[in-house]
């Protein structure tokens, strides 16, 4: 990222409240610290989570451990009962909104969206649910994405940091030595994948379900990104060359694959574990698909355009929320605290694939040798970047990106247009 870059985006990040730093986490722990003493009134609380249920779509299940939390939280707070409630990822923000705008919204909730519910008042900030070590103890870049008018109330859980995996062994056929440092290498590599007969040389996932990940990642290493100091940027200079360059360079060509603009995040991950694709960025959750597939793989970070250096990685997870309409701000505070302050928090690798995203149980993860397949993951996320999650307008404008982005990388498409279109979606379409 050039300097100018670097220091509009500190300011962006300021004057948004997202200063002082992405779906997947701090593992949900099954031992925790805190004490048993009871609500104030020494009568039982039951505490409502709505949590998002998670299937194989995407290569490996995010096991679910929520029950077995909930067990171990109750035994050492016989005070507090919790009622989990569990729902499709992709349906759990429309059923929270509409749990919210019902009068019913639980007292902790997952989500992908919060900060429409905190600039509405309804939500506990960190502060008022972690006591100072506890809310220190987050990884700076995550947590701080969490803010909205530099307050705290998106709490990370399920984190991830995406990597450029390649197949080794249609490289090692297309005699390509290594993985690319550079837009030009990954061409060239591209090239070569596709002449000994690679469908999808590079998958590139412009398709509905999550091309905001797969664009942020590419603007990002071309110097770009999705905001500036007066809010949206996308029709910056940076942006345009960087989408002219795929339209040009890989689509073209047909470099990635038959048509990026309706490839899916769990299509991609399909054809690169049946060996059908010879590139794609992918999270974590990819490691143990592909060693239960036993596909020869290695993973490295995405390149800047030039080269010589990493590109910043995108940062995603999903968020904890605490709604104040229960009341129960000191018996969520506990829960939340045991979740993430334990002192054998683990990440679960493999089935799980979640990255950590307290300092402690990151550094508990990089000393163990049995997680090291997740070490590089981890290594990233004091760098990551993120989606503009604590603007209000975000769901909206990540819709019109899933919707409008593959238009501008197909051939004859225009990616002017459709970036400048993007930094105009009107208010009446938020």
């Amino acid at each position: 990222m050039s300097e100018a870059r670097a220091v509009r985006r500190r300011h962006f990040l300021k004057t948004t409240g997202l200063a002082g730093a992405g779906a997947g986490a701090s593992a949900l722990a099954l031992t925790g610290c805190g004490s048993g003493d009871g609500s104030a009134d020494g009568d039982k609380v039951s505490l409502s989570l709505l949590v998002s249920s998670y299937d194989k779509s995407v290569g490996a299940s995010i096991g679910d451990q929520w029950d077995d939390v909930v067990r171990a939280f109750e035994k050492r707070h016989p005070d507090i009962h919790v009622e989990v409630e569990r729902v499709p990822f992709l349906k759990i923000d429309t059923v929270l909104a509409r749990r919210v705008k019902d009068g019913r919204a639980p007292d902790i909730a997952q989500g992908h969206l919060f900060a429409p519910y905190a600039e509405d008042g309804l939500l506990y900030p960190a502060e008022r649910l972690f006591d100072v070590p506890t809310q220190a103890g987050f990884i700076r870049s995550f947590a701080d994405a969490g803010r909205v008018n530099s307050i705290q109330y998106g709490i990370p859980i399920l984190a991830s940091t995406p990597r450029l995996f390649y197949n080794t062994s249609l490289f090692e056929r297309a005699g390509i030595a290594g993985p690319p440092r550079s837009w030009a290498e990954l061409q060239s590599a591209a090239r070569a994948l596709k002449r000994i007969g690679v469908p999808t040389p590079y998958a590139l996932q412009f398709g509905p379900e999550a091309a905001e990940d797969e664009l942020l990642a590419w603007l990002l290493s071309g110097g770009g990104g999705y905001a500036d100091t007066g809010g949206y940027d996308f029709a910056s200079a940076e942006n345009k060359a960087t989408l002219t360059w795929l339209r040009d360079e890989l689509v073209r060509p047909g470099l990635a694959g038959a048509d990026p603009g309706k490839l899916t995040r769990t299509q991609a991950y399909a054809q690169f574990l049946g060996g059908r694709a010879g590139m794609i960025i992918a999270h974590p959750v990819l490691l143990g698909a592909a060693d239960k597939a036993r596909l020869p793989y290695a993973h490295a970070a995405f390149p800047l355009r030039k080269g010589n250096e990493a590109a910043p990685p995108v940062g995603l997870n999903d968020w904890m929320m605490a709604f104040q309409s229960g009341g129960h701000v000191k018996e969520a505070g506990k829960f939340l605290t045991f979740l993430f302050s334990t002192g054998s928090a683990k990440t679960y690798g493999g089935a799980q694939a979640t990255l950590p995203v307290t300092v402690k149980a990151s550094d508990q993860l990089r000393a163990d040798r049995s997680q090291r397949k997740l070490w590089k993951f981890v290594d990233q996320m004091p760098d990551a970047e993120f989606h503009p999650v604590g603007l209000r307008s975000w769901p909206k404008v990540r819709a019109a990106v899933r919707q409008r982005i593959g238009a501008a990388v197909a051939p004859g498409g225009n990616p002017a247009q459709v970036l400048e279109a993007l930094d105009n979606v009107s208010p009446e379409d938020m």
